[in-house]
């Protein structure tokens, strides 16, 4: 627990050294929000399943980014390889990273979630904060680990386009920028197998105080469990290439 503090600290740090990809990071999925979210928010409860849908949009942004980009370029870098010669497990610099991405994700989701009960009628009932929030954040793991992949088996000029692709067609197929019900039909087939909608599922039940279902909770974990192996698989894979 001591090394996962002390990697989440210099990791925050470094990346609060950048305040401009910060700002940026954290801004623009507000503008999303503001730009194609609100005009779909036309009553109370509309309005509370878009606010959810974009802060669900942001985190999703957040851990992506946070880790398909910046450890492509990481890996490249003198100061990791100096990390990798500190006797730390992958685990402990994973775990570091995604409770790093996620305080960053509350802050992007928390912009959304401020500017929604500004300029629309989302209300939340008091007892659905904190399952709101908890859900949200869980539901971002999975998408950790899929930075994490991408950031250790693609290079960094393959890793930006990778993540930027895969950012806005899993939030768009998954149903985080419109409803499910308005996609297309050839879309709306494979959306329901989509880590992004499984994890729509989840907080839109909380959000609508519907009883929650065991299904989109057993789909995250497959996508959790698959993108874990894949992310070792690629932190294995470079320490093999380059560290030999």
């Amino acid at each position: 627990m001591k090394l996962v503090l002390s990697y989440l600290q210099a990791e925050t740090i470094q990346l609060l050294r950048i305040p401009y990809v910060v700002i940026m990071s954290l801004a623009s999925p507000g503008l999303f929000f503001l730009i194609l979210g609100l005009p779909n928010a036309k009553d109370a409860a509309s309005a509370n399943v878009v606010m959810a849908s974009y802060a669900m949009f942001a985190v999703l942004g957040i851990v992506i980014f946070q880790f398909g980009v910046n450890i492509a370029e990481d890996r490249v870098s003198p100061w990791e390889e100096y990390l990798r010669s500190l006797p730390v497990t992958p685990q402990t610099r994973f775990i570091s990273r995604i409770c790093m991405a996620l305080l960053f994700a509350l802050g992007a989701a928390c912009i959304i979630i401020i500017l929604g009960l500004l300029f629309s009628s989302a209300r939340f009932a008091l007892n659905l904060w904190l399952p709101f929030i908890i859900v949200l954040l869980l539901g971002g793991i999975p998408f950790a680990l899929l930075g994490i992949t991408i950031g250790y088996w693609f290079p960094l000029k393959a890793a930006l386009p990778v993540t930027n692709l895969l950012y806005f067609l899993l939030a768009y197929a998954g149903g985080l920028w419109f409803p499910p019900q308005y996609l297309p039909a050839f879309v709306a087939n494979i959306s329901s197998y989509l880590p992004t909608r499984q994890y729509g599922e989840i907080v839109w039940g909380v959000v609508q105080g519907r009883p929650w279902s065991v299904w989109p909770w057993l789909w995250l974990l497959v996508y959790t469990l698959f993108f874990g192996i894949l992310a070792i698989g690629g932190y294995r894979r470079d320490e093999g290439q380059r560290y030999r």
